[in-house]
């Protein structure tokens, strides 16, 4: 069979394959090249470093969603974005192929993944076996993956016999037509429409937008992505950026949210309760990583939720050969929450290398992972496989798997370096809650003691409240030799009432509300060795005499005993001179700054100004004649270090000399 027959064939039928180009890189470009002369289409190529029109980078990718191609190519050759890669595959129309270029196989599995760089916290490409060789098993297992490797012919297998495809003409198809029904008879509330890519849920939203009565809203985290509704609206068509949405006092009838589990939960939780009638539109089994976690966390918190589902594709036929090659290599399975793991529950240890000797219990650790948070997307999928310093536990029953518990290797950084990132001068990759501790902590040494952060924690939704999430948390703070375990999470009180019973201590609450859940950062420690105690209970010390400060900047409650001290200590000291003579960020230090400004009479009006008028720094700008926040900046560490040295002039040089010498190591 040739390509030319495959094409044909594959529109009567309506489906699209996955061609593997696998070769040294100037053989897979020549073939690929060859392929785009031979048979016509937009040939869209996605990759680095592309010099073929029209391309995209991977990471742009995002931008062109909501369109649709006619052939495209996936350069995988020297690093493989997954996400992208899956995106890709969503654009494609129905008698399309996905051209995938991907080292020769014998070699790919030990070669550096430049994509790696993302997600592994590491400071070089590392190789990424496990996910490689989990890729290709699924390649070979199928038997429509078109695999072309050099010096060898393509072997194209005869299409077994299969109905002609009747494509969509533009009308509603059976399932949206009921959901239509449903939907125009909704006097009020909220309904969300989930489905795998391909079903017509964009077309449905715009459908709906055709029939209503009154005035209605688009929006979506990409207007480019809102095309299809767009069309399929005509002139009842109007979008609303969600940032300028929430800001505006737009009043109507009905509001549509596409691609609803993309945007910020606080965002997305103050236009719905905003409008009369809501329509969320999202993608399960998906690259977006969303999952099913979509419905179980965020639409759970509203009584009366209308929930449809399409299933039936309509941009190409059911059974497509890619959609499924796609689902199979990066797990879209999500039917794991459909039934209830019955009985006892145990607890194991899990390591990467269960992928290759335990693959499908890996498997479904990652779809629990999904199905409970709906932002777990295929970039967790490849951290999981093979990003190095990764440890899990699970709870087991005889039938299935009843929870998951993520950890990742922190810490145990050197004197020298933790100094380097306690005053600002270094930031190396990875150790989030180890540098945010030396960081933003009253301890230069903190991040050279050893911990595992918890990065997901699971309970399947039918054994939840049995202490099941306690229980692997308790199971890993037994065997693990660290000095502590960490979490870091966005503050609400459910969540650190559930941390609390697990053991944790708060020893930091961040400046700034997440983007993704709208609420501050908060970091706990579940201390494990002395030295990790020492560190935990200096920490939250630090929070609780600092907390009084930080409620005002943050105006929120912090859960801890207020221990405000207005003197000075030798912590502050430090604090003060590190903001001073290096690179202490204000937020870390600005409870010692207002300590400062309590002990001393000097005017300093851009200190006084931030610290007790909390003036915004454009008004502090404006007031004292500076460019901008950077020469701001600037005037409250040159204020301080003149107000420290005014205090104890020998022993603000000393501690400038000494924090000074941190920059330089080895």
């Amino acid at each position: 069979m040739s390509f030319e027959h495959l094409i044909t064939e594959l529109r009567r039928t309506g489906h699209r394959r996955l061609v593997v180009l696998s070769g040294e890189a100037h053989w897979s470009l020549a073939q690929a090249l060859s392929l785009r002369n031979t048979l016509p289409g937009d040939w869209l190529w996605v990759g680095d470093d592309a010099s073929i029109e029209p391309c995209s980078a991977p990471r742009a990718l995002s931008g062109l969603l909501g369109r649709e191609f006619r052939h495209a190519f996936f350069d995988a050759r020297s690093g493989f974005d997954v996400a992208a890669f899956a995106a890709l595959s969503g654009t494609l129309q129905a008698g399309s192929l996905l051209v995938l270029l991907v080292p020769p196989l014998l070699s790919w599995a030990e070669k550096p993944d430049s994509d790696s760089l993302r997600w592994s916290d590491s400071p070089e490409p590392i190789a990424t076996p496990h996910f490689v060789r989990h890729f290709c098993q699924v390649m070979s297992a199928d038997p429509d993956v078109i695999l072309w490797q050099q010096h060898q012919a393509p072997h194209l297998h005869a299409f077994p016999p299969a109905p002609d495809w009747r494509p969509a003409n533009g009308e509603p198809q059976r399932e949206q037509s009921d959901i239509l029904t449903s939907l125009l008879t909704m006097s009020h509330g909220l309904a969300a429409v989930t489905a795998p890519r391909g079903r017509g849920k964009s077309a449905l939203a715009g459908m709906l937008l055709n029939r209503i009565q009154g005035r209605a809203v688009v929006t979506a985290p990409a207007k480019a992505a809102t095309e299809v509704i767009a069309h399929f609206a005509g002139d009842r068509y109007y979008f609303v950026a969600p940032d300028a949405l929430a800001a505006s006092d737009i009043q109507a009838d009905w509001l549509i949210v596409d691609e609803a589990a993309a945007m910020p939960g606080p965002l997305l939780e103050k236009l719905v309760r905003r409008f009369p009638r809501v329509l969320l539109t999202t993608t399960v089994q998906g690259y977006e990583g969303t999952g099913r976690g979509f419905l179980l966390k965020f639409c759970a918190r509203f009584t009366g939720l209308q929930r449809y589902t399409l299933l039936t594709p309509i941009r190409w036929a059911a059974g497509c050969p890619l959609e499924r090659v796609v689902a199979q290599a990066l797990l879209f399975n999500d039917e794991l929450i459909d039934s209830t793991p019955q009985g006892e529950v145990h607890f194991t240890a899990l390591e990467p290398q269960s992928w290759e000797s335990h693959s499908a219990l890996a498997a479904n650790v990652y779809e629990l992972l999904c199905a409970a948070h709906y932002r777990t997307s295929p970039l967790d999928l490849r951290r999981m496989m093979d990003a190095p310093g990764q440890h899990f536990s699970v709870a087991k029953t005889n039938s299935a798997i009843a929870g998951a518990l993520w950890l990742v290797d922190e810490g145990g950084l050197s004197a020298e370096l933790s100094r380097a990132v306690w005053a600002g001068f270094r930031r190396p990759r990875g150790n989030l809650v180890a540098q945010s501790l030396a960081a933003h902590g009253g301890n230069p040494l903190a991040a050279v003691l050893k911990g595992r952060r918890v990065t997901r924690v699971a309970v399947h939704p039918q054994r939840q409240r049995e202490g099941i999430g306690q229980q692997l948390i308790r199971s890993v703070s037994q065997v693990a030799q660290q000095d502590y375990v960490s979490v870091s999470f966005g503050y609400t009180e459910e969540l650190w009432r559930f941390w609390q019973r697990c053991g944790f201590v708060l020893v930091r609450m961040g400046s700034h509300r997440e983007a993704s859940s709208g609420c501050y950062t908060a970091m706990a420690l579940l201390p494990l060795s002395d030295a990790g105690q020492a560190l935990c209970e200096q920490e939250h010390r630090r929070l609780c005499r600092d907390a009084r400060v930080l409620e005002a900047w943050n105006r929120e409650k912090i859960p801890v005993k207020d221990s405000w001290d207005a003197t000075l200590n030798d912590d502050d000291w430090l604090e003060l001179a590190g903001f001073a003579f290096a690179h202490r960020p204000f937020s870390s230090s600005v409870a010692a700054l207002t300590r400062l400004l309590l002990v001393v009479d000097a005017p300093l009006a851009a200190l006084r100004g931030k610290a007790e008028g909390h003036k915004d720094d454009a008004q502090l700008c404006a007031e004292l004649a500076l460019s901008g926040r950077k020469a701001l900046l600037a005037l409250f560490r040159s204020e301080t270090a003149h107000t420290l040295e005014g205090l104890d002039k020998s022993r603000a040089q000393q501690l400038k000399r000494d924090i000074l010498q941190w920059q330089f190591f080895q």
